[in-house]
């Protein structure tokens, strides 16, 4: 183990789950509603397009970046420049005052990109930092680290916030625009450490950018015409586009609706870092929880809380309501997303894992785009955020229906028997002749 590059590459994490926490949950939400939105008439609603715009572009972008980290050699490189727009639009979204919800939509999804770009080479730098029987371990402490420095800093905002004359500022809209600022230079500070020790390989001939967009859809158009072949995989990605959506609806829409009903800025965000601290053990619970019941149980357990925070949402009054919810968030949110990952990871080959994973959040983030999308929309045609946030219950709702159709055990058999069948293609137990007729088959599926 390559115990100092691998600190330093769990402490990215804590550097960038900054911007997770206090610029797409917390703060950036409630300033969008109450100044940058100030002046229109469902401020909640345009930030929900903006989440849109921002989702879909991510999702445009992910085949092509997961491209260059696989053929470029140049994680590094790309990861620093990522980072570095990332941690920029936060410092310059300290500009944005009364009524620039434009200039503030737009830095967001900057920042989005800088966030969830630089993620693709983060993540694909752990196989080449730690040993594969490390890597769920490594990979879990890196999710802690991002929980606890997120949450750190998210704690200092709120003291800078509440005590604002303590830091020499004037008002709370001072306040907040330091903290954006303070976002940028904790996503850049300690993203230094891991620039400083991991370096690229010596620098390869230089790809056109034309062969990075070829090769990274070319893998999703492959990807897709396989799944066919996997029915209760298929069946089981369907189902999980649209209680994933319903899922990231909440964690970006929640602040600014909270804001909207009339919930003080300070309860709001200190009712997120309770989910954030929450999320922590409740997480570690809910995988001991689904290995007693059964996976599949589990999610639907899940799910019905979601369905039931999000009831109850409807109908929120005060802050301590939403405090409630919070908590109820934080019990739910991390192991619902560990056992989805984990049911999806039963059913798909191994010998396609990094393709199908591949796919897996690609699709994410493609569906991720339209449950903000929707929200806004119904926001606007019925000038009521309540009956917004309502609307958030059919993506559960048809999500769990599905669910109820999706045979885990099947869709490991359909996996195995794919595996198997790559291991003859690749052994000497078949003739030639037969290696022909199976690998023609395989063909035929990706006409």
């Amino acid at each position: 183990m390559q115990t100092k590059q691998l600190r330093y590459w769990m402490l990215y994490d804590w550097a960038n789950s900054a911007f997770a926490t206090t610029m797409l949950a917390a703060v950036l939400p409630i300033y969008y509603q109450s100044v940058a939105g100030k002046g229109l008439e469902q401020a909640a609603s345009y930030w929900g397009f903006t989440q849109t715009v921002a989702m879909l572009l991510v999702a445009l972008s992910a085949p092509v970046l997961g491209a260059m980290a696989d053929l470029s050699q140049r994680r590094m490189a790309f990861l620093r420049v990522f980072a570095w727009i990332g941690s920029l639009s936060c410092i310059l979204m300290s500009l944005a005052g009364e009524g620039d919800w434009m200039l503030v939509s737009i830095l967001f999804v900057l920042g989005t990109l800088g966030f969830s770009g630089g993620n693709t080479f983060y993540d694909s730098l752990l196989p080449q930092l730690a040993l594969p029987e490390e890597r769920d371990e490594v990979s879990a402490k890196g999710y802690m680290y991002g929980y606890i420095g997120g949450g750190v800093l998210l704690a200092i905002n709120v003291v800078m916030l509440e005590k604002f004359s303590w830091f020499g500022l004037p008002d709370k809209i001072s306040a907040t625009q330091a903290v954006f600022i303070t976002v940028g230079v904790w996503w850049f500070l300690f993203s230094l450490p891991l620039f400083r020790t991991v370096k690229d390989p010596a620098r390869t001939a230089a790809r056109p950018i034309g062969l990075y967009i070829k090769e990274g859809f070319g893998r999703v158009g492959v990807t897709i015409k396989r799944l066919p072949k996997y029915p209760e995989l298929l069946k089981y990605l369907l189902s999980f586009w649209f209680f994933n959506d319903g899922i990231t609806t909440i964690i970006s829409m929640s602040a600014i609706y909270g804001a909207e009903l009339g919930i003080g800025t300070t309860h709001l965000i200190v009712a997120l870092l309770i989910t954030q601290f929450v999320g922590i053990p409740f997480t570690f619970l809910f995988a001991k929880y689904a290995r007693a019941i059964g996976s599949k149980r589990a999610l639907y357990i899940s799910l019905l809380a979601y369905m039931g925070i999000v009831g109850m949402g409807y109908f929120m009054q005060n802050a301590l309501h939403f405090y409630l919810l919070a908590f109820m968030v934080g019990m739910v949110q991390g192991g619902s997303q560990a056992v989805a990952r984990s049911i999806y990871s039963q059913m798909v080959p191994k010998a396609y894992a990094a393709q199908f994973f591949g796919f897996f959040s690609l699709s994410g983030k493609v569906s991720a785009s339209i449950g903000p999308a929707v929200f806004g929309t119904v926001g606007l045609l019925t000038g009521s955020t309540r009956t917004a946030i309502l609307s958030i219950l059919l993506f559960f709702i048809v999500g769990l229906i599905m669910l109820r159709f999706v045979d885990i055990d099947k869709g490991k058999r359909e996996a195995e028997a794919a595996d198997e069948q790559e291991h003859l293609l690749g052994s000497s137990l078949l003739s030639p002749k037969e290696k022909s007729s199976l690998q023609r088959d395989e063909d035929q599926t990706l006409l």
